[in-house]
């Protein structure tokens, strides 16, 4: 049967309506990464060459991985503000222990450095989950409180790289695959895919979907009798173990460390996570949305350095913007979906209607784990 032009329009228009927000954020990214390539690609001289290619796959790592740990904190209405801290003192903790044990494995390091993050996110997560203080309080007060540990237990000294394992320095040159000039790290490739399993797990898994039902409405996630306070405690556990992984990705890139690493990387993992779709107000967004943002982030920043029109205040400015753009966008689409009819959404075919979180609870709980 023939299909008109404006029908075939039409049922493209319909796919995209039905095509989650969620959805649409991550393809809209990947959109502008291209577009920005591109762009940069006409006014940068050998901007699309493997070196600057492995240059900015290795920066996206850190903030990727704190990105992915901060869109947990994140979907249950909260915020951690610590990570950049936390990490500082992952890196520095774990480079203080590999400098007085230089027989020591990068499997062991890495586990370290997790563990003192798991430790200061426990911290953050039992001030918030059971002391019922805002999570911007908390972890505002800790991320100097960290940093003021850091200093006293660092004495000022820095960590420098010769009295570090011959494999830090080495390990975040390690390529797993190359084609031609560009090389995909095993740094690159461990963020990943730590990124798409927790991206899985968060979709797929009971104690996920219980994240997400907590952070869209706590109220009725409550009386469904989830157990909201330990969800988001273990959010904040989970947040500090990115922070420490972050922490050991750190050490292996930087090599020296001081009392002042990790500075500034709370506003980037933030800056990530909202760009990439993931709601301020809780509820919604992906791990894989959150890896494009911060993917987004760094190609600019590392693209606007190498244009010297372009002064250092305005790239400064790029995270303050993109966090003010996403935001706008997230409101906007938080209004769009509160005025559409539920008639439209039971209208749309082979949908059903819309599962509150009570139901959506009781028909989990009796599903097994996926």
């Amino acid at each position: 049967m023939k299909v008109s032009p404006a029908t075939g329009m039409n049922r493209g228009s319909g796919r995209l309506r039905r095509m989650k927000p969620e959805r649409v954020k991550e393809l809209t990214l990947i959109g502008i990464i291209s577009l920005s390539v591109v762009t940069f690609g006409f006014l940068i001289e050998n901007y699309l060459s493997g070196r600057f290619f492995n240059r900015v796959i290795t920066s996206v790592v850190i903030v990727g991985i704190l990105a992915a740990g901060q869109a947990l904190v994140i979907i249950t209405r909260n915020i951690d503000l610590s990570v950049g801290s936390a990490t500082g003192v992952a890196a520095y903790l774990t480079g203080d222990f590999l400098a007085a044990n230089t027989s020591t494995g990068p499997l062991v390091a890495a586990v370290i450095a997790i563990l003192v993050g798991s430790t200061l996110g426990a911290f953050n997560g039992l001030l918030v989950a059971y002391g019922r203080i805002p999570a911007i309080i908390v972890t505002l007060g800790t991320l100097a409180l960290f940093r003021t540990m850091l200093s006293l237990y660092s004495g000022g000294q820095n960590i420098t790289a010769d009295t570090l394992p011959d494999w830090v320095l080495q390990f975040n040159q390690v390529t797993v695959v190359s084609f031609g000039d560009f090389d995909i790290r095993l740094v690159s490739l461990v963020a990943v895919l730590t990124g798409l399993g927790l991206h899985w797990a968060l979709a797929r898994l009971r104690w996920g979907r219980r994240l997400y039902a907590i952070g869209s409405n706590p109220e009725a996630a409550k009386q469904a009798g989830l157990p909201e306070q330990r969800l988001v405690f273990w959010a904040f556990v989970g947040s500090g173990a990115f922070a420490g992984l972050a922490g050991f990705m750190f050490m292996a890139r930087i090599g020296t460390i001081s009392a002042t690493a990790g500075a500034g990387l709370e506003l980037e993992s933030v800056a990530a996570a909202v760009v990439g779709g993931v709601s301020i107000f809780g509820g919604a967004g992906t791990i894989l949305g959150a890896l494009l943002g911060a993917s987004l982030i760094k190609t600019l920043e590392l693209s606007l350095v190498r244009l010297p029109q372009v002064s250092e205040f305005w790239r400064d400015a790029v995270l303050g913007i993109l966090i003010l753009v996403g935001v706008l966008i997230d409101l906007a689409l938080q209004r769009r979906l509160s005025r559409r009819p539920i008639a439209a959404a039971r209208s749309d075919s082979g949908s059903s209607p819309p599962v509150t979180v009570g139901e959506h609870s009781r028909a989990s709980e009796g599903a097994p784990d996926e």
